[in-house]
């Protein structure tokens, strides 16, 4: 083989190599444009993720949106936003207040114990009664049962004072009170299937369209604030002349009808 023969495939050999170097540094370099394309991407892809997380996050919930809704009282109601219930005969003297929380297991224990007695005073016109309802079991632990039932409770009143203490009676009662730690009264259809237990309340077409469509939801987040701004620390809680009645440690609401009969004899004679 002649020397230049040799030197010109030493060349091409060069030639080739070079070309194939090239092509590999050009395939590097796509696959380093791809890398960080997919970087940018991804960054992108997650900030736009956090920031949809932050304007969900920072969305207000139904209950929260509620609070700006058009307000609509139950009929049977007086008072700022229509937040004062008080039910019973023109003739009674005296008024009790009961303040009350859905959820809450004491009021359920109260109402299971004593509740008869007191509709039977209420139906006698002994005096007459003044709800307030609170939801702060709901804040202590995000849940939205105390509202829901609440205003529930303002359809029912919508009907009448004796369908709304009746479906107060059924919502306390050993049947469908819920655990606290369950928040069944956040459920609608669970609201009017204890509803039709009551007979004013139903199939009730009117009632039951009330409380799918959140007719007194409002009211009901107003009534919570005045409960709120009431001072009372505790449910069942129940006053008369601006007294606290107790059982007979002194200190809790009379959870027997004996106690409750005692305290509610003596601030009836005050």
């Amino acid at each position: 083989m002649s020397k230049r023969n040799s030197a010109a495939a030493k060349t091409a050999a060069r030639e080739r190599l070079r070309a194939e170097r090239e092509k590999q540094a050009k395939r590097a370099k796509v696959r380093r444009q791809l890398i960080v394309a997919a970087s940018v991407v991804g960054v992108l892809a997650i900030a736009g993720g956090i920031g949809y997380a932050v304007v969900q996050n920072n969305k207000p919930t139904y209950w929260e949106s509620a609070k700006d809704d058009k307000l609509v009282k139950p009929a049977n109601t007086t008072g700022t936003n229509g937040t004062t219930v008080v039910l019973g005969k023109s003739t009674a003297k005296k008024t009790l207040v009961m303040y009350e929380d859905p959820r809450c297991p004491i009021c359920a224990q109260f109402e299971q114990t004593v509740g008869s007695t007191v509709k039977s005073d209420w139906d006698a016109g002994k005096f007459k009664i003044q709800y307030v309802g609170a939801t702060f079991i709901d804040n202590k632990d995000n849940g939205e049962g105390s509202k829901n039932a609440l205003s529930a409770m303002g359809a029912a009143l919508n009907v009448s004072p004796e369908a709304f203490l009746e479906y107060k009676t059924a919502l306390y009662s050993t049947k469908y009170h819920p655990d606290e730690t369950t928040d069944k009264f956040k459920d609608d259809a669970y609201l009017i299937k204890v509803a039709n237990t009551v007979p004013a309340l139903k199939n009730n077409a009117a009632f039951q369209k009330a409380v799918k469509a959140g007719t007194y939801d409002k009211w009901a987040l107003d009534m919570s604030a005045t409960f709120d701004k009431s001072g009372v620390t505790g449910t069942p809680t129940l006053k008369m002349d601006g007294k606290t009645l107790t059982g007979s440690d002194g200190t809790n609401a009379p959870m027997t009808v004996a106690d409750f009969t005692t305290a509610i004899t003596a601030a009836l004679k005050a």
